[in-house]
């Protein structure tokens, strides 16, 4: 051993180094035999520190070539702690960086222990690797990964990446019943999940109490001649194709509905949504719609039926009762004396 120091009085150090120079260094130890170590420090004063560094830049720089770069370990039964690391202002408590191993290794063989615990004013713990994990908790019962937070985020994650999920979660037992994602809002106000965006569900979706949907109508796209023509609020009819086309035609009993978005309703569910296709429009099934009317054939009042008029994608009232049998769009929510207009209507195809 090349240095041996030991100081038994309060408040002592065995050994003190101190270099102010620019990049120089206190303490230089290396041991190249096997099983050797470079420096060893062992305290048993009750709150005393076996190794105490300050430094302006790093305060302990250690370097493993084929094992550890620190192995710290505390045989406390009380609640010690194998490495304490503290940032102040914006650094970092505990660093660690690996090309291929680990960052940072923290062992806890207490059942109430922590392997590896940060606490620092930005970065508790920072975990910095190439191509591996940052981060990696692995537990057998227990919590992999615990975050709590009182004001802000317990878990914030985000990517760069074109591909890649910011947060992936996955179940591998394939006869578990547990969910891959779980959470849990406690109250009525706000909610368990928040998407803003599009959201894509590959299998089942069930729901254990309602579906809340803002918007007013059930709509489904259909093939349309002219999409350019058929703009929302319009009534149309099958044409011979089965496609969709403007109406023409009074009582015509090819009618298949209006055309859904116009005015405050908007369709709340659109099926057989084609994004590759073009030239589709959604037709509303269900609910209340926008539709384009024209009063000159007959003042509509509230609750009138209606049917397609002789004015291009118009509806109009339909007086004649026998003509309008499986002509009928649906039945009108606002009454207009004369002229054309566009009114909520709700679908009723009879």
């Amino acid at each position: 051993m090349a240095i041996q120091e030991s100081s038994t009085g309060d408040k002592s150090v065995a050994v003190g180094a101190n270099a102010t120079g620019k990049e120089c260094v206190a303490v230089v130890a290396v041991s190249n035999g096997e099983e050797s170590t470079a420096i060893k420090a062992t305290s048993t004063g009750k709150g005393s520190d076996a190794i105490h560094a300050i430094g302006e830049d790093v305060g302990i720089r250690a370097r493993g070539t084929g094992w550890h770069g620190i192995a710290s370990i505390s045989d406390s039964t009380v609640g010690g702690v194998g490495v304490l690391g503290e940032g102040w202002g914006t650094g970092v408590g505990v660093r660690g960086v690996a090309k291929n191993g680990h960052g940072v290794h923290g062992v806890s063989q207490s059942a109430a222990g922590i392997g590896v615990l940060g606490e620092a004013t930005n970065t508790g713990v920072a975990g910095v690797a190439t191509t591996g994990s940052g981060v990696k908790g692995v537990s057998k019962d227990g919590t992999g990964v615990e975050a709590l937070s009182t004001n802000g985020e317990a878990l914030h994650a985000g990517t760069d990446s074109p591909t890649m999920a910011a947060v992936a979660a996955y179940n591998a037992n394939p006869a578990g019943t547990g969910a891959a994602v779980y959470a849990k809002k406690v109250g009525n106000k706000g909610h368990a999940g928040f998407f803003e965006g599009n959201v894509w569900v590959s299998g089942q979706l069930s729901v254990g109490v309602d579906i809340v949907l803002p918007n007013a109508d059930c709509a489904e796209d259909f093939d349309v001649v002219d999409p350019d023509a058929a703009e929302a609020g319009t009534v149309m009819v099958l044409d011979c194709d089965g496609a969709l086309r403007v109406s023409t035609e009074a009582y015509d009993r090819h009618v298949a509905g209006i055309i859904s978005g116009a005015g405050d309703y908007k369709p709340g569910i659109v099926l057989d949504k084609q994004h590759s296709q073009t030239g589709r429009k959604p037709i509303a099934l269900i609910g209340k719609v926008f539709c384009k009317v024209d009063a000159n054939y007959g003042p509509i009042q509230v609750g009138d039926l209606l049917t397609t008029s002789p004015s291009a994608g118009h509806a109009m009232k339909a007086s004649d009762a026998m003509r309008a049998m499986g002509a009928v769009v649906g039945k009108a929510l606002r009454a207009l004396d004369n002229g054309r207009a566009t009114i909520p209507v709700l679908v009723a195809l009879q």
